[in-house]
């Protein structure tokens, strides 16, 4: 997309226009209150449509404000490039819920938008400012959407947190993935993003989904991902099965009570191996000697970038790095067989 630099008119003259429509909102408002507590949601696009129309007279904006409203954004545009983003409150604050990151409603052409937000309740109050302005965060309703704040001080919105200009990012081809990037430096163990990639996109559907009520075969695919994914659940760490209960269900929409069970439940066993019988191995070793040949689909099918964000280094080589990081975590174990050796064998070309 190409963006404009040189608006005819210039945003000074359209600023103007923005701080007398502003001073007339807040001169009526006060003297007809009772039908200013009408206008909440959508009611008030219209009449700030009307305002500046009114006030856009003997201007460059004659005859160029248009009412959009709808499902598009912004609600209001002015000579095919401004636009005025409308949203009101009846609570006593500035602070709501904005626009969708990804912009897909983005009138064409529009390239400089403002936010005029209204506080309807007494006394009435109203303020514009430059849309990226006053976006704080990035919150998640049905799909990531902006916070708005109309008190945010300069340099405190989520374009300085993320270190990329607002149309810099509404223009990339993905603009999930730099949000979704700054977001994971906070994350603890077991914790994880909430929206996904557009290049990783999931769906778990309407329905959450008893562990106990899986098919058998699909119970196993998903120990073998979870196995791949989180080599830690090979470790003793108390938190080790953290992050596969929010996987199953962020990814799959599936509800384990109790998440030890299926990777450990059954004490230990036995293992079979060039022959020989060895004794007391583990039961997590044996479930995953089981699953060996999900586990190298998994492996196989799953990209090293993907594979980078859930082991947390970067990965060149999937199968070896994956060997040892399980081989790493099972050390504490003193198991009787040689575990790198063996899955090697078993996963190796």
């Amino acid at each position: 997309m190409v963006i404009s630099k040189n608006p005819e008119p210039r945003k000074e003259v359209f600023q103007s226009l923005l701080d007398n429509t502003i001073a007339f909102l807040k001169s009526d408002s006060n003297k007809n209150q009772k039908t200013y507590e009408t206008l909440l949601g959508n009611k008030l696009e219209g009449v700030v449509a009307d305002i500046m129309s009114e006030r856009a007279k003997g201007s460059p904006f004659e005859n160029s404000i248009e009412l959009i409203s709808g499902q598009k954004f912004p609600d209001i545009i002015a000579k095919k490039y401004y636009g005025v983003e409308v949203k009101t409150s009846k609570q006593d604050h500035w602070t709501t819920t904005g626009n969708s990151v990804l912009e897909s409603t983005r009138v064409e052409g529009v390239e400089r938008i403002y936010m005029l937000f209204g506080k309807m309740v007494s006394p009435f109050d109203f303020k514009c400012r430059p849309y990226e302005e006053c976006l704080s965060e990035v919150v998640v309703t049905h799909s990531p959407r902006y916070l708005i704040d109309m008190n945010l001080s300069a340099g405190q919105t989520i374009f300085d947190k993320l270190a990329i200009p607002y149309d810099t990012l509404r223009t990339s081809t993905n603009p999930i993935k730099p949000i979704l990037d700054y977001y994971r430096q906070f994350l603890k163990a077991g914790d994880e993003v909430w929206w996904l990639d557009q290049d990783e996109p999931k769906s778990t559907g309407l329905i959450i989904k008893s562990w106990n009520n899986l098919l058998s075969g699909e119970r196993n695919r998903l120990i073998a991902s979870a196995m791949v994914y989180f080599p830690e659940v090979f470790s003793n760490s108390p938190d080790k099965f953290n992050r596969v209960a929010t996987w199953l269900i962020n990814h799959h929409g599936v509800v384990c009570p109790n998440m030890r069970d299926p990777f450990t439940a059954g004490g230990k066993g036995t293992l079979l191996w060039k022959g020989k019988l060895y004794k007391d191995v583990q039961r997590v070793i044996i479930n995953m000697a089981e699953l060996l040949e999900s586990i190298k689909a998994s492996l196989t099918d799953t990209d090293k970038m993907t594979l980078n964000q859930y082991w947390g280094i970067k990965v060149d080589d999937k199968f070896n790095t994956w060997i040892e990081l399980v081989a790493s975590n099972c050390d504490y174990m003193g198991l009787p067989i040689n575990l790198r050796k063996y899955l090697k064998e078993k996963l190796l070309p």
